[in-house]
Parts: C-alpha cells; sequence; structure tokens
C-alpha cells in the first residue's frame, strides 16, 4: 500500500546545505539582458536568498537591494539579513517582469537573473540555465520561459505524434521470427565472385 510523507517547508539551514542552482554567464561577456539563471527550490524569498547572496557577494561587491515582480512570491519580506548586513527587497507588480530577479550592489551596479520555477522539469531548467548565461542570447526572463514552454510542448507532442504512428502500423513491423543465420560449417554462396 503507497504511503504519503508530508515533509514540513524547508528551514534556511536544510535549503543552505543543497547545492545552490546558479548558472552565470562568463566573466568579462558584453552586458546582455540576463546574467544568468537561478532554480530555486521554493518560493520562499527568506529562505532562498541568504544562499545566493552569499555566493553573489564576493562575485559582484555587496548586494544591497534587490526586486522581484510579487506575482510569484508568496512571502515578501521588507528586509532579508544575509553575512552580516541586509538586503532590502523591493517588490513590484507591472515594472518587472515575473521571471526575473533585479539585484543592485552599492559600489557595483545591477544585474539581473532569470527566476526558473521551482517546480520546473530538470531537462527545461538546464535549457533555460544555459540560455540565460549565453551571452549571445538577447531575451528577456518572460522570453525564455515562453520558449522553454513551446520546446516542451513541442516535444510532448514529437512524443504523442510518434506513438500514434507506432500504434497505427507506422513503424516498420519486425518479422514475429527473424531469419536464422547460417549454422557453422553450411556453405553460403560468394556472389561476389564472377561466374
Amino acid at each position: 500500500m503507497p504511503t504519503t510523507t508530508l515533509l514540513p517547508p524547508m528551514t534556511e539551514d536544510q535549503s543552505a546545505a543543497l547545492p545552490l542552482r546558479l548558472s552565470l554567464a562568463p566573466t568579462g561577456s558584453a552586458p546582455a539582458l540576463l546574467e544568468g539563471a537561478w532554480w530555486p527550490r521554493s518560493r520562499d524569498l527568506t529562505a532562498e536568498l541568504p544562499a545566493l547572496i552569499a555566493l553573489l557577494d564576493p562575485l559582484w561587491g555587496r548586494i544591497t537591494r534587490l526586486a522581484v515582480n510579487s506575482t510569484y512570491w508568496q512571502i515578501m519580506p521588507r528586509k532579508i539579513p544575509v553575512g552580516g548586513h541586509v538586503v532590502k527587497v523591493g517588490w513590484f507588480a507591472a515594472e518587472l517582469d515575473p521571471h526575473n530577479v533585479l539585484l543592485r550592489s552599492f559600489s557595483v551596479g545591477r544585474w539581473d537573473l532569470l527566476v526558473i520555477p521551482p517546480q520546473t522539469p530538470p531537462e527545461t531548467a538546464a535549457w533555460l540555465m544555459a540560455a540565460a548565461a549565453d551571452p549571445l542570447h538577447a531575451r528577456t526572463a518572460s522570453q525564455l520561459m515562453q520558449e522553454a514552454e513551446h520546446r516542451r510542448y513541442a516535444a510532448d507532442g514529437d512524443h504523442a505524434q510518434q506513438a500514434i504512428w507506432d500504434s497505427e502500423g507506422g513503424r516498420a513491423a519486425r518479422p514475429s521470427n527473424p531469419p536464422s543465420r547460417a549454422r557453422a560449417g553450411t556453405r553460403v554462396p560468394d556472389l561476389t565472385r564472377a561466374r
């Protein structure tokens, strides 16, 4: 009999123990619409952001502010303590791409990351992370999400069409009794020799 185990929500300590799922554009690449992608494990900014900020602070300078679109985030704190400093959080409904997190450093500048929804299938997330970190792609976060959705539906449709094709006899049927190979010692005529 199958059982279901309900686990409590992850705490900050539990999510910090898991590796951060982040992909960044190569250092020194030309500015793009996105500097990479982040694939959080939940929609809880309080639990997810400390690990992200801790990793980015040494790379991009101390992150002091960030902004997200409030459409997909369940918990929206005003401030998040991270590594001895506080990051101020702003949220917007219409002004910011819903699949984007905007990070600001006091001394260095602004960075935009695609936020991949936590429930995204791994193969789709891998494609999104690579596409968002590619400095040659000039697409917004929502454009990448839409393209990933089209790719997923196309792949699902291809599999469905192949299954229908196969079920209707579209694939060449294999013989139920494959021809047997010649037994050892049996002479097989050589058709390459001229007569």
